[in-house]
């Protein structure tokens, strides 16, 4: 199985998913088939994390073939991906939270010697316990893993090698074609009872039996409990969700990064678009290295965006304020539009140019998709809340559709 970085790739596995995403997709979906064998699934979120295809394409692609109730499990999958976006959106503390963690679980090995070494151990595929090695390897070569070896892998590295939750995440981050801030953070606090306060999830050897298809069974290996971690309290007043801000009526520069790489569905149509840059945020994932397949994903994804709005394949990595100052300069505008850059590496390396930019005068527009706006107001609970609105929420996208242009 291999992820090429384009969009007709997306839209061809999507084509042929859609057949299986209804009762099919319901009774095998928890089955991990191992390595190259997951056809099952749709195999669609590392072109969902960098939007080469939109959750809401996938949606209606789906709804064509099935009805909403046949393909209710494969909806709602999709529906998580948005709703733990939306959750961070709330609560930006806690991936705020999640790097404080990792900074401090990180200095923790340099200090206890036999933490680093359990550590070592099972990053590199060694720490005894077959499944969990294999898992290790196949993300490492593949960037990919079904979803329930994931959940499987976040207990056996929280609950049986008791390590910090903070670095099996951001080794998931390094190494996922889809790591995504929001799910992969709040999967990972889930798992550890932080998310859903005191609900744990505990690996079990006849579990991971049934769902590998009998190609695992670690017996005697796993905890057999799973007490939930704890932090800090204190009670953070959830946050307003952003606002689409007025669009200055001038011509613009824009701004593609490798959370949205389909920018020609948002352009403002009575503004003229004088240039197009990329930028890459892909080495702000994590303090340690980023795996090469991860960096190549998000690369090729952010050029084959630029490749449909006329771009020339510029891409900027690193700092970003003073080639965002020099592009404005070269196409002689002051405004720079772009797709919403949700909470992570993107916001971040935004954030950090803000000021220059301002300084320079320039102001940076960034576009909210409407399928984001519709869910994210109930994303400040529990999935539930979510769920109960998924047929008000696609009902409001089709009465909200603009000019027929899909967003």
């Amino acid at each position: 199985m291999s992820f090429v970085p384009k969009r007709p790739n997306a839209l061809s596995r999507l084509s042929s998913f859609t057949p299986n995403a209804g009762v099919d997709y319901a009774r095998l979906r928890n089955t991990d088939f191992g390595q190259g064998q997951h056809n099952h699934v749709s195999c669609l979120s590392p072109y969902l994390r960098h939007r080469l295809i939109t959750e809401r394409e996938v949606v209606d692609a789906t709804l064509k073939v099935h009805s909403l109730a046949q393909s209710e499990k494969f909806i709602q999958e999709v529906f998580w991906r948005t709703y733990f976006k939306g959750w961070l959106e709330h609560n930006p503390h806690i991936w705020a939270r999640y790097q404080v963690g990792l900074t401090g679980g990180l200095k923790a090995l340099k200090s206890d010697a036999a933490l680093q070494a359990r550590c070592s151990e099972a990053l590199i595929g060694q720490s005894g316990i077959e499944c969990f090695d294999h898992w290790v390897s196949e993300l490492v070569q593949t960037g990919y893993l079904h979803n329930h070896a994931r959940m499987w892998f976040a207990s056996i590295w929280i609950f049986t090698l008791k390590l910090p939750w903070e670095i099996g995440a951001d080794f998931f981050l390094r190494h996922l074609l889809d790591g995504d801030p929001a799910s992969n953070t709040l999967s990972w606090r889930w798992v550890a009872g932080l998310h859903t306060k005191g609900k744990t999830y505990l690996a079990r050897p006849d579990n991971i039996e049934r769902f590998t298809n009998g190609r695992f069974n670690p017996a005697g290996q796993l905890a057999t409990y799973a007490e939930p971690r704890v932090e800090d309290s204190r009670i953070i007043c959830e946050q307003e969700l952003p606002q689409t801000k007025l669009i200055p009526n001038a011509d613009y520069l824009l701004l593609v990064h490798e959370d949205d790489c389909l920018p020609e569905t948002l352009l403002p149509h009575d503004r003229t678009q004088r240039g197009v840059i990329g930028a890459l945020s892909t080495s702000l994932r994590s303090p340690l290295a980023v795996s090469d397949n991860v960096k190549a994903f998000s690369k090729g994804a952010v050029s084959d965006a630029l490749s449909r709005v006329g771009g020339d394949n510029t891409i900027i990595e690193g700092e970003w304020a003073d080639s965002l100052i020099a592009a404005c300069d070269a196409f002689n505008v002051k405004n720079i539009v772009t797709a919403y850059m949700p909470i992570g590496p993107s916001a971040a390396a935004l954030a950090k140019a803000k000021l220059d930019l301002e300084r320079a005068d320039i102001t940076v527009s960034q576009i909210i998709r409407p399928w984001d706006r519709q869910t994210w107001p109930y994303a400040n609970r529990g999935f539930f809340k979510v769920k109960k609105k998924v047929a008000k929420i696609l009902e409001n996208l089709k009465e909200n559709d603009i000019q027929g242009r899909l967003l």
